[in-house]
């Protein structure tokens, strides 16, 4: 019997073309998970951003809410033409 040897032709390709298969899988494997990771960061980056603008704007609107004007520091003034005011209530205290 005579063995046939041409079936055999080529493996060593094959077996160095399933491992440079297996290193680009696992390449693309670490690149997405390299991704992944910067998506998630962003995304928690925003969320801390947009409640700190959040807790601004409440805090924003507490100041607005108690803040009163004093009516014994108001003083009031008319203009009686050109550039001309008349101030009243400026010498007395309340």
């Amino acid at each position: 019997m005579v063995k046939d040897f041409t079936a055999n032709q080529g493996s060593a390709i094959r077996g160095l073309a399933a491992v440079g298969a297996s290193l680009a899988t696992a390449a693309a494997v670490i690149v997405g998970a390299v991704l992944a990771v910067f998506a998630a960061a962003t995304v928690a980056v925003i969320a801390v951003m947009g409640s700190a603008l959040l807790a601004f704007a409440a805090l924003a609107m507490r100041a607005r809410r108690k803040v009163r004007a004093r009516h014994s520091d108001i003083i009031e003034a008319r203009h009686v033409g050109g550039h001309h005011w008349v101030a009243y209530g400026w010498n007395e205290r309340r």
